[in-house]
């Protein structure tokens, strides 16, 4: 027997006994054959079920089956009426209500078109692309390159992934939604772990319910029954108790699978032909680390296989960029147990960390920014009057001095506020430009810290605007530009903008949203840009516009922000003086260019691979000579360009050879290393390569300074091509 078989014959042992396991502790189970012969949706088996499955399975489809049944009824007892349906193009289509699906739409455009569709969205809701039109109503259709339709397709992913895991080991499911790549589903069950050894039998089972072509199939339910359906289940109970407020909501079946969900979902299981469970780890039921342990495990899913495989490639990629390992290769920074989330900074790391909060200084200066320095922490007073403390108290770091308890700040805004308010102002004074890059704190979970993306202590690029109403567009423009010169012009980013309006349970009048909503809009098409709109997705306090970029791996973060806010000026009270003399409030702008400092620094560092551009570099050139009687020339050229305000390193005793110490140089990521001769020191020159070992030949050392000038003022991407040296 070959090695390859009997390992494969050892997992799934096993596996087998981790189910039998996991099984014992499900009392009520029942036979899988009595269960496909029971069930009104045939299901096909795998090798790698749980024999028997629990019966909770059983008794939920026999309730879905029921409830199915009347609610189909229902519907076809509605009277149909004639209804029109218009697509973005201003075309229309005849349909019926009740009857007419998305679906049945985009087949009539192209039976291409209907087949690629991963979603529909009606009146700008997004729907299922099988649930009929209830009204005359206008129709997009999604593919997945749309990022609506990515989360669906995730989302329904994840459904997928838990009738596999429900299968596999016969746990209660808990949350699973789609992610910012991918998505995972969290599961309880006692004393057991699912391990990576278990993904083969996952996956198999997912395959087999991808042939099934499984439907998605939607139902309305009161909370009465839906209680009885999961009552085997104490988290979907807790969920439909605590979260759910209104007498009746939504669970989606596919195969064998029932779940509280609002959808909407892709047609069929089918749709998902490629994905892959990418990791397990340990979670908390909502969070909370007093709540009860959970299993949580990741997935990723395209509509075809190139595409897995692409994201595949990418994701071997950024594990060798990952910003953790090269931040130790590099010498840029490290993390100690004794002080968790809060990085420590090698020199080479605080030049970046510098040199990118000197770009932001110098564009405040050229955009009208004033720095101000603000306390780090404040009494709990200040909190209260925000908002912070009733809404944000468990993240702040906090300490009792003389009794009175305070807070180290998550944020800047209310001290900005203090600020404003301070000293009485006019209206031709304004706006009022804060900018502040003083030390943040967050209490994270320590099981949430993950490098410079997620930690505990940080700065940001932080600035609040205040301004008149009139003065709103003109502002959010700046800011746009700003964002337009550093994302595309510096760092070589791409980005999307999304406009996040009014939520229920927003602060103020209509009217004010509605003027505010408006001058964001005009400030987005004056960009010339596409946008994309989330009604309801807003801050309480005001509309706002999130930034999304994407790095050279094809990953998306959001890092800017830009918010309106009518709120805290409000809470303090905060005023000036109009051009009659009387007292008006004045609008406060957020916004944040780079986001944190740390954040940007992990996000570059793996965008970049660690090959820095010249202006960021703190490996900038290295200095190597043919032969030891080039040493003071060498000592020379390295006292100019140091002098200059460059990085430069020269290792007077080094037993390598030149070649080597060439080699090493370039592994080293310096931009560009300088070679020493005779004829060179004779010269007054250097001879110049790149890290990428293009040899630019003998630069006399003003011309090489003027050039390192312009590629440092100008922030020059590609220092190293041959048109920058021509």
């Amino acid at each position: 027997m070959r090695l390859t078989q009997f390992r494969f014959l050892l997992n799934i042992s096993s596996k087998r006994l981790f189910c039998s396991e996991v099984a014992a502790t499900s009392k009520r189970t029942f036979d899988n054959k009595k269960f496909h012969q029971i069930s009104n949706h045939k299901m096909a088996s795998s090798q790698f079920d749980l024999n028997p499955l629990p019966d909770f399975i059983q008794e939920r489809i026999k309730l879905w089956d029921k409830l199915k049944a009347e609610y189909d009824a229902s519907i076809a007892a509605k009277e149909s009426e004639p209804i029109e349906i218009t697509l973005p193009d201003g075309k229309k289509f005849d349909a019926k209500s009740w009857r007419t699906t998305p679906f049945e739409i985009a087949e009539k455009i192209s039976k291409g078109l209907a087949e690629a569709a991963v979603i529909a969205k009606v009146n700008g809701d997004v729907w299922d692309l099988d649930r009929p039109f209830e009204e005359s109503s206008t129709l997009q259709l999604l593919k997945f390159d749309d990022d609506e339709a990515k989360q669906v397709f995730w989302h329904s992913s994840a459904h997928l992934l838990g009738e596999a895991m429900e299968r596999f080991c016969g746990g209660h499911l808990c949350y699973g939604p789609p992610i910012q790549d991918g998505f995972y589903y969290d599961m309880w069950h006692e004393n057991k772990t699912i391990n990576p050894d278990n993904f083969a039998g996952i996956e198999n089972i997912m395959n087999v319910a991808v042939k099934e072509k499984q439907n998605f199939e939607r139902l309305e339910v009161s909370k009465e029954n839906l209680l009885e359906m999961f009552k085997y289940n104490e988290f979907k109970v807790r969920i439909l108790k605590e979260k759910v407020t209104t007498p009746t909501t939504t669970v989606y079946r596919c195969g064998p699978l029932i779940d509280l969900c609002r959808g909407p979902h892709v047609r069929h299981t089918g749709k998902i032909k490629a994905f892959s469970i990418t990791k397990t780890s340990a979670s908390y039921w909502e969070g909370k680390a007093d709540a009860e342990s959970l299993q949580r495990v990741y997935g990723i899913s395209f509509p075809d296989s190139k595409q897995l495989k692409e994201w595949k490639r990418l994701q071997e990629e950024a594990a060798k960029r990952d910003h953790r390992k090269l931040g130790r290769e590099q010498d840029l920074f490290f993390f100690h147990q004794l002080s968790p989330g809060s990085c420590f900074w090698y020199p080479k790391g605080a030049h970046i960390y510098n040199k990118l909060v000197d770009f932001v200084r110098k564009q405040y200066r050229r955009r009208g920014f004033t720095e101000v320095i603000t306390p780090n922490m404040y009494n709990k007073k200040l909190w209260e009057t925000s908002g912070h403390w009733e809404h944000y108290s468990e993240d702040m770091f906090k300490v009792e001095v003389e009794k009175e308890e305070f807070g180290l700040k998550p944020m800047n805004c209310p001290g900005h506020c203090l600020m404003f308010g301070h000293q009485p102002h006019t209206y031709n004074e304004l706006p009022f430009r804060f900018a502040d890059f003083g030390v943040l704190h967050r209490n994270e979970m320590s099981g949430a810290l993950t490098g410079l993306t997620r930690v505990r202590r940080f700065q940001q690029d932080d600035a609040h605007i205040f301004c008149r109403r009139d003065q709103i567009a003109d502002e959010i423009a700046g800011c746009l530009d700003f964002l337009e010169y550093a994302y595309e012009k510096v760092f070589g980013f791409t980005f999307k903008l999304n406009l996040s309006t009014r939520p229920e349970g927003f602060l103020g009048d209509i009217e004010t949203w509605d003027k505010a909503e408006a001058d964001l809009t005009n400030a987005l098409n004056a960009t010339g840009r596409k946008w994309v709109l989330n009604p309801g997705d807003g801050a309480f306090y005001g509309p706002k516009i999130d930034i999304t970029i994407q790095d050279a791996l094809k990953r998306n973060f959001q890092c800017a922000t830009i918010q309106l806010d009518f709120q805290l000026p409000n809470r303090f009270d905060l005023s000036y003086f109009d051009e009659k003399g009387e007292k008006q409030r004045p609008v406060m702008i957020h916004r944040a260019v780079l986001g944190s400092v740390e954040r940007m620094t992990a996000i570059l560092t793996e965008s970049y691979g660690g090959k820095w551009p010249f202006w960021l570099s703190p490996r900038q050139c290295k200095i190597i000579t043919v032969h030891d009687s080039m040493k003071e020339y060498a000592k020379s050229v390295k006292k100019q360009i140091f002098d200059a305000g460059f990085e430069v390193e020269y290792d007077e005793i080094c037993s390598d050879t030149m070649n080597k110490q060439v080699r090493n140089a370039q592994l080293a990521q310096f931009n560009f290393i300088l070679v020493l001769g005779a004829k060179e020191m004779e010269n007054n020159t250097v001879n110049v390569r790149t890290r990428d070992n293009a040899v630019r030949g003998e630069v006399p050392i003003g011309k090489l300074l003027e050039k390192f000038r312009r590629f440092a003022d100008e922030y020059v991407a590609d220092t190293e091509k041959a048109e920058e040296w021509a």
